[in-house]
């Protein structure tokens, strides 16, 4: 038994903050944060939204690309950084609002690669028998805990979710996933406390905090090496890949990772510059984005990978 992806599905806040807004809140300018990230603008959540709204809305769009009853949904996976209570789950709360009862519901916590982390624990479900068919969400509020002073990380981070549907199949879909942690480097990017450190102000002043250049070399090392990794466990060649579908941080990983791939630009879906570092969610952000306009077709071979804050890193090879 083997799983594939059904359908695909985003949603992005209607606010819009863009380079030139940025301007008059940190000293930067356009052109900084543009030859530096490829960054333009990024959607920020309204002060009455959630991150299970946002991953609501992503869900509903997938489940009415897919055509589906959402009671046949038998797994619930959302990945977030973010999640709108400590307990419980934003999956369990995303699970009461599209009245699905009973199958297993749970988040998981691995950063911007927590979207794959989260389809690698799906797949495994479906090709144990254990799961027909999964909902599987990346869905962030990172603007809740960015350090709006801080002009190195506040251009970079924002809000968004993606979502995928993936079912049992007899031919292969997903054809593998790798995933890797080092928590040696977790002092690289991370925030400043957690819910052992809580003053009176509660959580209000957790903000994260990032050695960028630090993260930039190893995320550029570390992907080029989980590309080798990704293509010799399928015995394919680098030709062989259709579509490069990375995680959204930063123009120059993007290009860095192409460029191992011996891959022109014009098949590495690029969305960066419209939405930012939605952190668990660019990744299905920006697939929905090329399966929707007609880039990404059935039966083409796409590659996802990510990295984030562990330091986490993973990459899923699909058979669309």
């Amino acid at each position: 038994m083997f799983s594939r992806i059904m359908a695909t599905g985003s949603y992005l806040p209607d606010k819009i903050l863009t380079n030139q807004d940025l301007e008059n809140i940190v000293d930067t300018t356009d052109q900084w944060i543009t030859e530096r990230t490829g960054i333009k603008q990024r959607h920020i959540v309204a002060d009455d939204q959630s991150t299970c709204d946002l991953a609501e809305f992503a869900a509903r769009n997938a489940l009415e690309a897919a055509d589906i009853d959402p009671q046949s949904i038998d797994l619930i996976i959302v990945a977030t950084t973010t999640p709108d209570r400590v307990f419980p789950s934003t999956a369990c709360l995303l699970q009461q609002r599209l009245d699905i009862h009973g199958c297993p519901a749970f988040d998981v916590q691995a950063v911007c690669t927590g979207f794959v982390y989260a389809l690698d624990i799906a797949d495994k479900f479906i090709k144990t028998g254990a799961a027909k068919r999964a909902l599987v969400i990346g869905a962030e509020t990172l603007s809740r805990i960015v350090d709006w002073t801080d002009r190195t990380t506040c251009v970079l981070f924002a809000d968004g979710a993606g979502a995928v549907i993936i079912e049992a199949s007899e031919e292969p879909g997903i054809l593998s996933t790798h995933i890797h942690a080092d928590g040696s480097f977790a002092e690289l990017l991370t925030t400043n406390g957690g819910i052992t450190d809580v003053g009176p102000d509660g959580l209000d002043n957790i903000l994260i905090e990032m050695k960028g250049n630090e993260v930039f070399k190893m995320a550029v090392n570390t992907l080029g090496r989980i590309v080798d990794e990704t293509l010799s466990a399928n015995n394919m060649q680098k030709s062989d890949i259709d579509w490069l579908v990375p995680h959204q941080a930063n123009i120059r990983i993007i290009n860095a990772t192409a460029k191992k791939l011996k891959m022109s630009t014009d098949h590495v879906v690029t969305t960066v510059q419209n939405h930012g570092n939605t952190s668990a969610a660019s990744v299905p952000l920006a697939l929905d984005t090329a399966v929707r306009d007609g880039r990404i077709k059935r039966g083409e071979t796409i590659l996802l990978e990510a990295f984030g804050g562990g330091f986490t890193w993973g990459s899923a090879l699909i058979k669309y």
